[in-house]
């Protein structure tokens, strides 16, 4: 028998077509609505090329055409290549070229940069999104239903190591990553979804797939503003929003004495571990947020805390959802005892089935279905997952293992800081020593001693920073992410 499903966005147009579907500024569109507009455009990617399988690339901001058309690439079957639009034109070709993309679909805001990637590249077609709107529109079939193992999206990796590497998505993996979700978070007919994050990263575009699968509303802004967050929640009935901690601490200062109203149930908050006072920040507000960990190669969230435990695990991603198995994993392949650190490892069918043309690197990172994520986590005599850090940023001191995350946490509690980032600088004595880079609040920052005995009073020695430098923001990519690894190259920057 098949491994297949109704086609998403086709099933749910016939479920629902009169629910809300979609609302960007202004505009609504309902299933019905979306699903038509969706068929139009790949009427139109038909007419210039664009067919089952065609590998297209797509540099584009977050807007409802933005949405219509990775909606009629999936009508078309063309597995969408999405491209992080904050890259320099040497990294997008590097992409391009690693998927052999057929196609480079882009927004009349990028064509200068879409035109310089795609030089050199004679096998990929540029098309701006104003020339397919003026494309008359062919014929397409739709499959009735679509193949399960069949290439959704191609989304590459941050390359916080190496090359980076183009992650597949199935329309399994994203079936089944909205499907853990909903089971986890639970469903009503009157939930509406903010996204204000890129619909080119896992974050924004599971939640397009949510929308289809769920027959829910999605409300989708241009970019991350707390005030019209705060506005949004408030005026348009919005239930639930992803957030990562630096947008959830705008959105918290924004409010100041204020609240967001009763019918909002959840911030799902990912992107790295949560600082402990931004978590307690929010318990005094009275805002339920979900902590939960996931990365691309599991098509989003693998752990989420759930509710009920929000005040008893606090600081916890929570336990795997209901589809996804998880273990610890020392370096000797053992697994880990409770409460001992180790690599997070996952198996579920939300991970992805490998890299894009990499079979050498799929099978060192994917070995008999796990999952090798790369992340350092213990589990505790629960078994609720707490999420260390990134074994890349790991600090060695004198044969003790260091996470950043925890000396950030730390300082974050301290009232003159807005935003802090740690990584381990080379020392002569200890091999790695630990540096603190803070972004301060307001215009009086905290002097380095002030923040040294600060430290000194929360942390064993060995981890209280070595090093502590000022600046006015740090290096994060465009799904709001610190990228550690860059922040040594901010010191000649500043004044320490």
């Amino acid at each position: 028998m098949a491994n297949t499903l109704p086609h998403f966005l086709k099933k749910r147009a016939f479920l629902t077509p009169d629910r809300a579907a979609i609302s960007y500024g202004p505009e609504t569109l309902t299933f019905g609505e979306l699903y038509r507009r969706s068929m139009a455009v790949a009427e139109q990617m038909a007419v210039i090329g664009i067919r089952n399988g065609s590998y297209t690339g797509i540099l584009v901001r977050n807007s409802l055409d933005t949405a219509v058309l990775l909606f009629a690439l999936q009508l078309c079957g063309a597995p969408a290549v999405m491209l992080n639009n904050r890259l320099s034109t040497t990294e997008l070709s590097f992409q391009l070229k690693d998927a052999q993309a057929g196609f480079l679909v882009y927004d009349e805001a990028f064509k200068e940069k879409a035109e310089s990637s795609a030089t050199g590249l004679p096998s990929t077609k540029c098309v701006s999104l104003e020339e397919l709107r003026a494309t008359e529109r062919g014929e397409i079939i739709v499959p009735d239903e679509v193949p399960l193992e069949s290439v959704c999206t191609v989304m590459y990796t941050s390359g916080t190591t190496g090359s980076p590497k183009g992650v597949l998505q199935t329309y399994g993996n994203h079936f089944w990553s909205a499907s853990g979700s909903a089971l986890n978070l639970g469903l009503s007919t009157e939930d509406t979804w903010l996204c204000t994050v890129p619909l080119f990263h896992i974050s924004g575009y599971s939640i397009l797939m949510r929308c289809i699968i769920y027959g829910m509303h999605i409300i989708i802004h241009s970019h991350f503003d707390e005030e019209k967050v705060i506005e949004e929640i408030q005026s348009k009935q919005v239930t639930i929003m992803s957030v990562v901690g630096t947008t959830l601490s705008r959105v918290l200062e924004m409010l100041g004495e204020k609240r967001l109203p009763e019918t909002f149930r959840c911030m799902l908050l990912g992107g790295g571990p949560a600082p402990l006072p931004l978590l307690e920040a929010c318990r005094e507000k009275g805002i339920p947020v979900y902590q939960t960990y996931g990365m691309t190669e599991t098509a989003s969230q693998s752990v989420t805390l759930s509710p009920e435990y929000s005040l008893t695990k606090l600081g916890s991603a929570g336990k795997p959802l209901f589809p996804v198995s998880m273990k610890i994993q020392m370096p000797d392949g053992t697994d880990a005892s409770i409460g001992e650190a180790g690599e997070i490892l996952l198996k579920g069918p939300n991970v992805t089935p490998g890299y894009l043309n990499r079979p050498e690197e799929t099978a060192e990172k994917i070995i008999d279905g796990w999952l090798h994520t790369g992340d350092i986590g213990r589990l505790d005599e629960d078994g609720f997952l707490y999420v260390l850090d990134r074994r890349s940023d790991l600090i060695i001191s004198g044969g003790e293992n260091i996470y950043p995350a925890e000396i950030e946490s730390v300082l974050l509690s301290h009232p003159g800081v807005r935003d802090v980032g740690v990584a381990g600088m080379p020392d002569s004595k200890w091999g790695q020593a630990p540096a603190a880079f803070i972004v301060p609040k307001g215009l009086n920052a905290p002097s380095v001693e002030e923040l040294r005995l600060f430290c000194v009073e929360r942390l064993a020695k060995y981890k209280v920073p070595r090093n502590f430098y000022f600046t006015s923001e740090l290096p994060r990519n465009a799904s709001n992410k610190l990228m550690r690894r860059k922040l040594p190259e901010l010191i000649g920057e500043m004044d320490q």
